[in-house]
């Protein structure tokens, strides 16, 4: 039976698929999945302190994101009170080598690994952080000696199953700065990143216990939730300003849960019914976020189907589209939730294809992420394959003009010869920028059926490759192992920046076939 029910499903992929051919695929788009650590979730499958086995695993979970499209990794490197990285204010975690405060064998820095590794194949990497969650269960008696726990118990409240950090106190709000502000500083990411864990989901019938701290310090607001958010703001604005004081290209992200208030509790909430939101329950007033530009991007977690009636996803696409203002928005889709839910509509396979395809039809809206790494790649219901369709061509990363850098000079496309069969280009950055020494981040390709180039527009028709970001060569090199032997190809090259700001296009080269088969370049 099971059989069956995916050749019908790969049957209704193929058909919607083909429907969706002159769709439009734009030149820059945000293409992230989340690498979730935390209980082992999508990566490593399992602790081990062995470094081959980190890195083999990693590698090949890079290799095939890359293959469906993913030009973004968002990696948890602080799944709970720990670190994937060596660090001198937190423990290594379990999840990663078995033993909280057990280093890799040999050791060895992962993240640098990591990041180094997404680089390689043109993927931003945004360093996820868990921050307020401070263990993963109630058993304190694994708990590394540098664990917070030990060295800061005051600072942790009892909530549920779990530890967390009490963001009403001050100096819980600077350590967690220190711990991320030492990643910004030692590591070449190009975002930091949080989800929605804020103040704890709720737990029936418990009681967050910071009543007597509130006494203390919340005069002067209106009722516990004011004075909470305002913590939550306080760490949010203060961690914006320590990221660009340090780095001003890193980006600043944020996944909230996806509904911020609902119609009939705010007059700029979204037409939903939610049972909860990031605002009442979590303590995120994302909006006052983007508005203020304490953060950069936002991904809310629309992980609700099409149509469905307490919170539409359609609905609330639009609503964040219209409200995120000059920030950059990029839609979380449920890739966990295909084929797995009680909810019919994820045993249709058109759900994420017309999620994304809602997205392209939306100015406001740059890009899609996925959770997550393992549920998209494990091809429920042909997920993985309509995601590849839908991101078959490379794509640029958005640009965010705030933080535009410099634009580069064009290079210079020195020639094209054949290596084994296969047109090889060869290009150079330009003179002015090797004389200053302001090299580009990386280089995008471009090739035209025709014997003259043609226009570098917004979709992505004639994007044929990128190469890997930080290449600070001087002489680059490119094999078009696709080219048909017997067509006509124009070839040109664009520089781009670390915030992917574009250079005008290099000289054109067009390379053909005469009557007697010898290849000509012009």
């Amino acid at each position: 039976m099971k059989s069956i029910c995916s050749l019908f499903a790969a049957f209704f992929v193929f058909v919607f698929l083909l429907d969706a051919q002159n769709s439009y695929a734009p030149k820059r788009e945000f293409r992230g999945a989340w690498i979730t650590t935390v209980y082992n979730s999508d990566y490593p499958k399992r602790p081990t302190p062995m470094k081959i086995a980190h890195q083999e695993q990693y590698k090949n979970l890079l290799d095939k994101l890359k293959g469906v499209g993913m030009n973004a990794v968002i990696v948890q490197v602080r799944p709970a009170g720990d670190a994937l990285y060596p660090s001198e204010l937190v423990p290594w975690s379990a999840f990663l080598t078995g033993r909280q405060g057990k280093a890799p064998e040999p050791d060895y820095d992962l993240l640098k690994f990591m990041i180094d590794e997404a680089h390689a194949r043109s993927m931003e990497f945004h360093a996820w952080f868990n921050p307020f969650r401070a263990t993963a269960n109630l058993d304190t008696t694994r708990l590394a000696v540098n664990h917070v726990f030990r060295k800061n118990r005051n600072w942790l409240v009892k909530y549920g199953n779990r530890f967390y950090f009490n963001p009403g106190i001050d100096a819980v709000k600077q350590h967690l700065t220190q711990v991320i502000m030492e990643v910004v500083a030692n590591y070449d990411i190009d975002a930091v990143h949080f989800d929605d864990y804020f103040y704890p989901y709720k737990v029936k019938d418990q009681i967050y216990n910071d009543t007597t701290l509130y006494q203390t310090y919340g005069q002067g607001f209106r009722d516990i939730g004011d004075w909470r958010r305002q913590n939550i703001d306080k760490f949010i604005e203060q961690i914006s300003t320590a990221i660009k004081s340090q780095k001003p290209y890193v980006k600043f992200g944020i996944s909230p849960f996806g509904v911020w208030r609902n119609r009939d509790q705010d007059r700029r909430g979204s037409n939903t019914r939610a049972g909860l939101t990031t605002y009442d329950d979590l303590y995120a007033d994302v909006l006052k976020w983007m508005n203020r530009g304490w953060i950069d991007y936002v991904i809310p977690q629309l992980y609700w189907n099409i149509g469905f009636e307490p919170a539409d996803h359609e609905e609330l696409a639009r609503w964040w589209a219209s409200s995120v203002g000059d920030r950059h928005l990029y839609i979380g889709h449920a890739a966990y939730k295909v084929g797995d839910n009680q909810e019919v509509a994820w045993d249709d396979p058109e759900e994420i294809p017309r999620q994304i395809q809602l997205n392209r039809d939306n100015l406001n809206t740059l890009g899609s992420a996925f959770f997550s790494a393992k549920t998209l790649l494990r091809n429920r219901l042909g997920v993985r394959d309509s995601v590849d369709y839908y991101f078959s061509r490379p794509a640029l990363l958005p640009i965010m003009e705030d933080l535009a850098d410099r634009s580069p000079n064009p290079p210079v496309l020195k020639k094209i010869n054949k290596k084994r069969g296969n047109p090889r280009l060869v290009w150079k950055p330009s003179k002015k920028d090797l004389a200053t020494e302001k090299l580009p981040d990386y280089y995008a390709i471009y090739r035209f059926k025709s014997d003259r180039m043609g226009e570098l527009d917004d979709s992505n028709d004639h994007l044929l490759a990128i190469t890997p970001f930080q290449e600070k060569g001087t002489k680059f090199k490119y094999v078009d192992k696709t080219a048909k032997q017997d067509e006509f190809y124009t070839y040109v090259v664009t520089a781009l920046t670390r915030q992917h700001v574009e250079s005008r296009e290099s000289n054109p080269k067009t390379i053909y076939k005469t009557e007697n088969g010898v290849s000509r370049v012009k």
